[in-house]
């Protein structure tokens, strides 16, 4: 089932799931949210994607503080490589459950979602 806002080109590059809960606590007593999450590997297939990249690095990690969440980089270089995290650009879409999962703010990820095409 493709929507007719998703072409060829969005479809030619990988789509990159980003799952993550922000504590311990979380991960431990919020499974259904994290599967959930992981659940929506099935609704990309069912848009058309083949190559879908689940990063899940982060699980249990605030973005409070300078806490590292290395799959957030990651996931930011692929789709973003502009922002210097020397990825390669090859995401062509980031899906999270709720924009918060992916930054809480835009000093996070400037000018992707603006980019993203």
């Amino acid at each position: 089932m493709m929507s007719d806002k998703i072409r060829q080109h969005h479809l030619d590059r990988r789509a990159i799931l980003y799952v993550r809960q922000s504590s311990s606590h979380q991960v431990l007593h919020n499974r259904e949210s994290r599967a959930l999450q992981y659940a929506m590997r099935e609704r990309l297939a069912a848009l058309g994607w083949s190559e879908i990249e689940i990063i899940d690095d982060d699980l249990g990690r605030s973005a409070a503080g300078s806490v590292t969440r290395a799959g957030f980089e990651r996931m930011v270089a692929e789709v973003c490589p502009w922002q210097g995290g020397g990825g390669c650009g090859a995401g062509g879409l980031a899906l999270c459950s709720q924009q918060p999962r992916l930054a809480a703010a835009d000093r996070d990820v400037p000018g992707c979602r603006h980019r993203a095409g």
